[in-house]
């Protein structure tokens, strides 16, 4: 286990968006780190552009925790444009690095997320996914079953 103090946060977002460089990086980290959970790293990347309106989108953010050059950690949120009957941010893609997991980066970038994200946060989270006692201390509740029509 890697055990430092120097963790440091970044936000991207429309203003201020990830070099290619970064977007791979980003990209590379959530696919890992994510795991089972995880998505085909075409759709995270698609995530991130909606997120920093590289794509038609209402935008996001993307926050990434670092200790020196290493992502740590990664959140991309974005924004759904339907405050008032649904959330107005959707987190789509959290993930701490395996072996800092335990140290509080995951607790570091949801903070970070409530205070950046404006309006209510919807996030999808399977249930037997270790994930979900964090957004619960962080008060995410189930108050509805989702149900879905998948399309091939």
């Amino acid at each position: 286990m890697i055990i430092s103090n120097s963790i440091e946060t970044r936000v991207f977002d429309a203003l201020e968006r990830p070099s290619e460089l970064q977007k791979r990086e980003i990209v590379d980290f959530l696919h890992h780190h994510l795991q089972e959970y995880g998505d085909p790293k075409e759709q995270i990347l698609r995530c991130l552009n909606f997120a920093v309106k590289e794509t038609t989108s209402f935008g996001g953010f993307i926050i990434v925790s670092y200790d020196k050059q290493a992502v740590t950690g990664a959140v991309i949120v974005n924004r759904t444009g339907m405050g008032g009957y649904i959330p107005e941010n959707i987190l789509v893609y959290i993930a701490t690095h395996q072996d800092y997991r335990g140290q509080g980066i995951g607790k570091k970038l949801m903070e970070e997320t409530l205070s950046f994200a404006k309006g209510d946060i919807a996030l999808h989270v399977e249930h037997n996914n270790p994930a979900k006692k964090l957004y619960e201390k962080f008060g995410f509740t189930n108050p509805y079953l989702e149900m879905r029509l998948k399309r091939s």
